[in-house]
């Protein structure tokens, strides 16, 4: 198989059509860009026999009402990076794994540092780009962030949910053309100055009631409606808002997201800034349940609170800065996720939770 003629020179390999994947490989392909996906062996013949679909019919800027169907012979996916690798030299690589992979995947890279191209990597959390410069080399690695929520419906088939943005941080020599092709794809990519601003300030919005959720088996909205687990909520933001000072990094508002007056909400009387918290917290999410409660009910042997508040709490002790809640909010999801204690010994017993934190 060889690639579809393309508009332009970029190339880009995609990790995974998961969520982000799709959205963000879709809409290249969709663009005009050449795109090789990496994904699965057990999902490779499905999707190279029904293509992608892409429900983007929100976004008023494409000026469809219709599901965009990407027919398989407009992109090449293939089941191992050694086949994808042989329709390059790529211009760059999109990452979105979940922050638990990202290790495991970098030892899977390793042997082919020299071939690949820089990652953008768009996951959650703040060590991700560390891992993949560690393994690959600084070069090989691009900060990025993604606010846009999409949803999956199945394989390679994704429905935008809420239109966000992507943002890419400066000072990478592919930087500002990651900027200018992502945004011809539209995607709403933005430049920051500051990459490690840039990606604790995504962190910060991906605290808000996600482990107080998955603990006690509660909607984001019955966690706020408790006075004392909101207080909580409060809490641990302060934490990482002092873990940010203590750094020297600003709280950086990203693409349709405004977090500084999430950090500044911190400051109010619980009353005053409770609606403003409720809405950050359901925004764009719908009736789902924040992420670590999905995972941890679908029996997911790892969760990502380990790369969020556990981060938090890691870098807070480095510099002296306590972190006890971010710290016994990881610890005892961890503790639920590793099945070393029963998921009903919390759900439904704010009581409990609200004793070891001694609130």
């Amino acid at each position: 198989m060889t690639l579809p003629p393309s508009r332009s020179d970029l190339k880009f390999l995609v990790f995974g059509a998961g969520a982000i994947g799709t959205y963000i490989g879709g809409s290249l392909v969709l663009a005009g860009y050449q795109v090789v996906f990496v994904e699965q062996p057990k999902m490779v013949e499905e999707l190279r026999q029904k293509g992608l679909r892409l429900d983007l019919t929100i976004d008023e800027r494409r000026n469809t009402k219709d599901v965009s169907i990407i027919e398989p012979r407009s992109f090449v996916i293939e089941p191992s990076l050694e086949e994808a690798l042989k329709y390059g030299p790529f211009d760059a690589a999109i990452f979105a794994l979940k922050s638990f992979d990202t290790v495991s995947a970098m030892e899977g890279l390793k042997p082919f540092a020299e071939k690949l191209p820089p990652l953008l990597c768009l996951s959650n959390g703040v060590d991700n780009e560390p891992a993949i410069a560690a393994a690959l080399g600084q070069n090989k690695v691009v900060y990025g962030t993604v606010t846009t929520a999409i949803g999956r419906r199945g394989a390679g088939s994704i429905v935008l949910e809420k239109l966000r943005g992507v943002g890419v941080a400066a000072g990478h020599p592919l930087s500002e053309k990651l900027v200018e092709a992502l945004d011809n794809a539209y995607l709403k990519c933005r430049l920051y100055p500051d990459a490690l601003s840039m990606k604790w300030s995504k962190m910060l919005t991906n605290l808000v009631a996600n482990p107080t959720s998955a603990i006690l088996n509660l909607t984001a909205a019955q966690v706020f409606a408790d006075k004392r687990l909101y207080k909580i909520e409060i809490n641990m933001l302060k934490e990482c808002l002092t873990v940010m000072k203590a750094m020297n990094l600003e709280v950086t508002d990203l693409p349709g997201t405004p977090v500084k007056a999430l950090a500044f909400a911190t400051t109010l009387p619980l009353w005053l800034s409770k609606p403003f918290l409720s809405k950050a917290a359901g925004s764009g999410r719908g009736a789902k349940m924040p992420s670590f409660h999905i995972d941890l009910y679908s029996g997911r042997p790892q969760s990502e609170i380990e790369f969020l508040h556990g981060a938090v709490a890691r870098e807070g002790a480095k510099r002296g800065v306590p972190t006890p809640v971010n710290k016994i909010l990881t610890e005892t999801l961890m503790a639920l996720t590793r099945k070393e204690i029963p998921l009903e010994d919390y759900a439904g017993k704010p009581e409990k939770l609200l004793t070891k934190l001694r609130y």
